[in-house]
């Protein structure tokens, strides 16, 4: 599917769900994909992406930049605690911030680099054991923790269960950003976007629908 389409069908959930155009921000993940396919993209005009990985962003981006210097790059996989320097440098965004020891570490390079990327919190809605995220009865004292240390949280970011039904936790999450006096809802991929815009998503995290299958042989 193209990019344009991609756009097209997120217009379309927006005005279904009674919502200002381009109120929804499409992420376009990256990570994964074949530098050609990016650079499509990239020439298309897109210039807001997601990476998971920090050492791939490190390889990809610093040059991309370079050429195309009005470029977002989101982090929207796991992340090490040992990665946080790097990861307050590449990034204009993080929305995997799940625990107190890495909220430390942000907190701790932000000030010394004097970067402010935007973050979210991620959140377990399915209180799923082997799934990062913080737990939603857990979120207000994180929240908390997070701006008793200088940090100022912009939303929430989850991921459903692939075995569920999206839309309840979609619901639970934009509860929880209403509860806790934040703006950011990043939810919803490839499969459930709409569904997501249809809840309150403000960021989608879109790839193999964009670039196509990836290939991690």
């Amino acid at each position: 599917m193209s990019l344009n389409d991609i756009k097209t069908r997120i217009a379309a959930a927006e005005s279904a769900a009674g919502r200002e155009p381009g109120s929804v921000t499409l992420i376009a993940v990256s990570k994964v994909q074949p530098p050609e396919r990016v650079e499509a993209v990239l020439e298309s005009g897109h210039r807001i992406f997601g990476e998971n990985y920090v050492q791939e962003a490190q390889r990809k981006w610093p040059a991309w930049r370079a050429r195309y210097p009005d470029c977002s790059v989101h982090m929207i996989g796991p992340l090490q605690s040992n990665k946080a320097k790097q990861a307050v440098e590449l990034f204009d965004a993080i929305h995997s911030l799940d625990r107190i020891s890495l909220a430390r570490k942000l907190a701790h390079q932000m000030a010394e680099q004097g970067r402010s990327p935007q973050l979210f919190i991620q959140v377990n809605t399915g209180d799923e054991p082997q799934k990062a995220g913080i737990l939603a009865d857990e979120l207000p004292g994180f929240i908390a923790a997070c701006r008793e240390m200088g940090l100022n949280p912009y939303g929430l970011m989850c991921i459903p269960p692939e075995s569920q039904d999206s839309t309840p936790h979609f619901r639970l999450l934009r509860r929880l950003a209403e509860e806790n006096g934040l703006t950011g809802l990043s939810m919803g991929m490839s499969a459930d976007f709409e569904s997501a815009i249809a809840e309150g998503a403000t960021h989608v995290r879109v790839g193999s629908a964009i670039f196509g299958a990836r290939d991690y042989s």
